[in-house]
């Protein structure tokens, strides 16, 4: 590591911690020439597959694109942040574990369909409305249709707000 002060290139490490959640790590360097002491933070470089769109184009992935379309989704819903990110971190991880260079748009909008689904019914049906290009109230009916056939909520998530009326969480029948 080049000394930003006078540009020498040896450099001693004389802390190092973790940072950024554990994403990071930190370290508190000084230069073996002029003494300065300054802080550099290493993080891990993970490649993220190209994305192949319906025309076939290609473009990176990003991340801030998927994070605006689920936070839209969302938008004045009772979800925490944290559940959020654990979502983003989900898909990004899936994407990465996938160990393919290129994906399909249409999958990663089908992972973040999946995540929302396990969120909030509401997010999942706003999303899946603009992502499928729903053209009438038929199509919402039959993807809210769906929802209550195939109820799929993960353990902990009993307290989201139902989209409708028993939330499918009851056999037809039991009220």
């Amino acid at each position: 590591m080049h000394c930003p002060f006078c540009g020498h290139e040896e450099t001693k490490v004389t802390d190092s911690r973790l940072a950024g959640e554990g994403r990071q790590i930190r370290r508190r360097r000084e230069c073996l020439q002029c003494a300065e002491r300054f802080t550099t933070f290493e993080t891990a470089e993970l490649v993220m597959p190209i994305v192949v769109k319906a025309d076939r184009s290609r473009e990176p992935f990003d991340e801030q694109k998927m994070r605006h379309g689920i936070v839209k989704a969302l938008e004045k819903r009772p979800v925490s942040q944290e559940a959020i990110e654990a979502a983003i971190t989900h898909i990004c991880n899936r994407l990465r574990s996938l160990g393919e260079r290129e994906v399909a748009s249409r999958s990663i909008g089908e992972y973040v369909m999946e995540e929302l689904r396990h969120i909030d019914e509401v997010a999942y049906v706003r999303f899946a409305s603009v992502y499928r290009s729903f053209q009438d109230v038929e199509a919402f009916r039959d993807e809210i249709e769906k929802l209550r056939r195939h109820p799929r909520r993960r353990a902990g998530d009993r307290n989201q707000l139902q989209l409708l009326p028993g939330g499918g969480d009851e056999p037809k029948g039991s009220k």
